[in-house]
């Protein structure tokens, strides 16, 4: 009877929705849920949220794809950019030649130095006989004559003056005893008026014109600032000090300019000195027989009209004026002639009649007219 009870409140349980509602929200923990029962209730605002999440994955995914995109296409203009100057700054290289890369490089007219391999190799690449040549003479000089590098001088009508000078001031070199015995300041004006030669008026001071009683104390300057240099540069033991006051000098064109008319007329007054020997039937240098064997320099006047004022404006010097040079300033000037390889005078001293206690100044030549300084 009593499980009839029972039964009876279960079904009518069953039939009664407001108590399977009650029993269905007051389950036992744990207690499964009946599989046909409805899901619980989502909110919109979950719904929105739970679709917005792969969308804002997705939109920052894209967005970083394409800066990448954009970084890596910026990124090769550059490089392709960069490929395009370096080819045309190979192209500039290779149309320049090395003196006229030096010459671009500063204010210097004596530049550093360069090994000479490799500017022979770049330079004097081709096949022609005269590139042959080139590149033979320098093998000769550095193989013979431990020759490695090269200082280039700037090409003008001062060169063979500039390459000498370099070398005198850079190493040192003492002042000439002759200079030292006698006053060179006071010459332009002992030649004037112990000797008469006022065509000393007509000294040509390279491009620039004097005349006249101007030129004693122009003359006097270039003296002055010639003999006051060498003195004190030869005095100096310390090689920093004698580069950087070589590198204010050799900077500085007007300076350089005194140097080199300083030197041209002592050159003039050794010629007026030794053809008064001559005269005299003395003993002169060998060079001088040949210089004064020319029409055109058979005394010293027509000397320094047809050959010395030329210097520095239209013309250099040539080799009978090296030997004047050399002898005037006590130096043996030895001169490697590029084109002369393979023969007696590819070596040549100015002059021959140097003395054993000279001091040894090197110059190499291209062309017999512009002079390099090579650097053992």
């Amino acid at each position: 009877m009593a499980l009839n009870d029972r039964q009876e409140e279960v079904m009518a349980g069953t039939n009664n929705p407001g108590e399977m509602a009650r029993r269905r929200h007051h389950r036992a923990p744990g207690y499964p849920e009946h599989p046909l029962s409805s899901p619980p209730d989502i909110t919109a605002a979950e719904t929105t949220s739970n679709q917005k999440k792969p969308q804002s994955l997705h939109t920052h995914v894209n967005t970083m794809w394409k800066m990448l995109t954009q970084f890596l296409a910026q990124a090769v203009a550059v490089l392709f950019m960069m490929w395009q100057m370096s080819k045309a700054l190979m192209s500039k290289w290779c149309s320049i030649s090395f003196k006229e890369f030096f010459q671009l490089k500063r204010n210097q007219s004596v530049n550093g130095e360069l090994d000479v391999q490799s500017y022979c190799a770049k330079k004097w690449k081709g096949e022609a006989l005269h590139d042959r040549q080139m590149r033979k003479g320098y093998e000769e000089i550095y193989r013979k004559h431990y020759v490695k590098s090269l200082r280039f001088v700037k090409e003008d009508n001062y060169c063979s003056f500039r390459a000498v000078m370099f070398q005198v001031f850079s190493q040192g070199i003492p002042f000439p005893g002759w200079m030292k015995e006698k006053d060179i300041l006071k010459l332009p004006e002992k030649l004037l008026y112990s000797q008469g030669c006022n065509w000393i008026q007509q000294f040509s001071f390279g491009p620039e014109k004097y005349y006249g009683p101007k030129v004693y104390g122009k003359l006097r300057k270039c003296l002055e600032f010639f003999k006051s240099q060498w003195l004190e540069i030869s005095s100096c033991k310390d090689q920093t000090e004698r580069w950087k006051t070589c590198k204010l000098i050799f900077s500085d064109e007007d300076k350089e300019n005194k140097l080199y008319e300083a030197v041209k007329f002592l050159m003039l007054y050794l010629v007026i000195e030794a053809y008064e020997n001559m005269k005299a039937e003395q003993d002169i240098a060998s060079f001088y027989n040949y210089l004064f064997s020319r029409e055109s320099s058979s005394d010293p006047l027509s000397f320094m009209m047809n050959h010395l004022n030329s210097v520095g404006d239209s013309t250099g010097l040539d080799q009978i004026e090296l030997s004047l040079m050399g002898y005037s300033l006590e130096l043996k000037i030895k001169v490697f002639r590029l084109t002369k390889v393979d023969k007696e005078n590819f070596e040549k001293v100015y002059p021959e009649d140097h003395k054993r206690e000279w001091h040894e100044i090197l110059l190499v030549t291209e062309d017999d007219k512009n002079y390099n300084i090579p650097v053992r």
